[in-house]
């Protein structure tokens, strides 16, 4: 019989010595979850799907997404390990927006080191001291990008419960946490899942500035501004509105949550934020090349999608701040940068800022004929005809 090894081990006394490792493996909660398949989640992402509110960015496929066995080579799953590590959710010494020197907003979440990279160092500190005791184990690491839904397997794990506003909440650490799980075949015994305690609290779907928490526990993540930072590509005027000074994410559901009063911590270095690099100045941020994109930004959750999304986004910032002193900047952008969702943000900046000097680089770049973009084209109509 092909797990015959399973007698030889005392489950209960390993798994007890894994959750009192927890400052030896460098995370702050940890929970196991059996390895049943996430038959509610199913039929949520079903239903996700079919109301068109995914993001795109999630595997698609729900059978791996809600069937753990699939994530193993044998195919036999019998428990998967949860782990949280909390993130700082306050600035030290923050610097601050003045006329010339306005700043954006980096979530939370993107602050420090890139958590896929912290969290794999972490969960593979938890594999080898597994395997180094079963060698038998067979063990597979998710994070974010896993197959599964990390948030579904912490809720089941016990680490915390979902939020309305589908983050895990832990009632002693909040939900600013990141998350990752190792799907194994060993038989440890699964904790027990929290019950839900948002009672009747809607903080977090009233505060929504898009609307796109629907319900609770509910997200329409096309809304998301959280999203709609990371989208390349033109913004509509919807969007570019609702986006504020935000370069990267959205953290307002977290912010107002009762549960996250007081809470900030600062338990790992790697994830102390540099603060200027959390709210960055916009206008250098305006012509940031790729190459000082990766210098600064490199090393955070926030690179991924390139520069291009953060330089537009900055761009919209500057026009929410009515910078007068950002005109010569982003004239230059509107007339000589290569990218249609730059040159469109330029001039959506411009038309807000409204004067005289953003009027008349919006009038000759319009009578140049050198626009030959037809978003860029209505963009400048439409900036003109508002001024008017």
């Amino acid at each position: 019989m092909k797990d015959h090894w399973i007698s030889n081990y005392d489950w209960f006394a390993l798994k007890n010595q894994l959750l009192s490792n927890l400052r030896e493996f460098g995370v702050d909660l940890i929970g196991v979850a059996d390895a049943r398949p996430f038959t509610e989640l199913r039929e949520r992402l079903n239903q996700w799907h079919d109301n068109g509110w995914a993001s795109g960015f999630e595997e698609r496929d729900v059978d791996l997404r809600t069937e753990p066995n699939r994530a193993l080579e044998s195919g036999s799953a019998r428990s998967i390990i949860s782990i949280a590590i909390a993130y700082p959710s306050k600035l030290l010494n923050p610097p601050k927006s003045e006329l010339g020197a306005y700043r954006g907003v980096i979530a939370r979440s993107a602050w420090g080191e890139d958590y896929h990279t912290v969290l794999r160092d972490r969960l593979q500190r938890i594999r080898t001291w597994l395997i180094s005791r079963v060698p038998e184990a067979e063990i597979v690491s998710m994070v974010d990008t896993g197959v599964l839904s990390d948030r579904a397997v912490a809720e089941r794990a016990g680490i915390g419960f979902s939020g309305k506003n589908c983050s895990i909440i832990s009632p002693s650490m909040g939900s600013w946490l990141y998350l990752g799980e190792l799907v194994t075949n060993l038989p440890f015994e699964a904790d027990i899942p929290m019950l839900d305690q948002c009672g009747t609290c809607t903080k977090c779907i009233d505060a929504c500035p898009t609307g796109a928490l629907v319900g609770p526990g509910q997200l329409n993540a096309q809304t998301c501004i959280s999203l709609i930072t990371q989208l390349k590509g033109v913004l509509d005027d919807d969007q570019k509105k609702h986006i504020g000074n935000r370069l990267y994410g959205c953290d307002t559901c977290q912010v107002v949550c009762p549960y996250n009063k007081g809470m900030d911590w600062h338990l790992h270095q790697e994830l102390e934020p540099d603060p200027a690099l959390a709210k960055p100045l916009l206008k250098p941020l305006i012509s940031m090349s790729q190459r000082v994109f990766r210098d600064q930004f490199g090393r955070t959750a926030a690179a991924w999608r390139g520069n291009a999304p953060i330089r537009r986004n900055a761009i919209i910032g500057l026009g929410h701040f009515r910078d007068v002193t950002a005109v010569p900047e982003l004239t230059r952008a509107m007339n000589e940068d290569a990218r249609v969702e730059i040159r469109e943000a330029a001039v959506w900046a411009l038309g807000r800022i409204g004067t005289d000097d953003a009027r008349d680089a919006l009038v000759n770049r319009l009578a140049s004929n050198l626009e030959g973009t037809e978003v860029v084209m209505k963009a400048l109509q439409q900036a003109l005809a508002t001024l008017k």
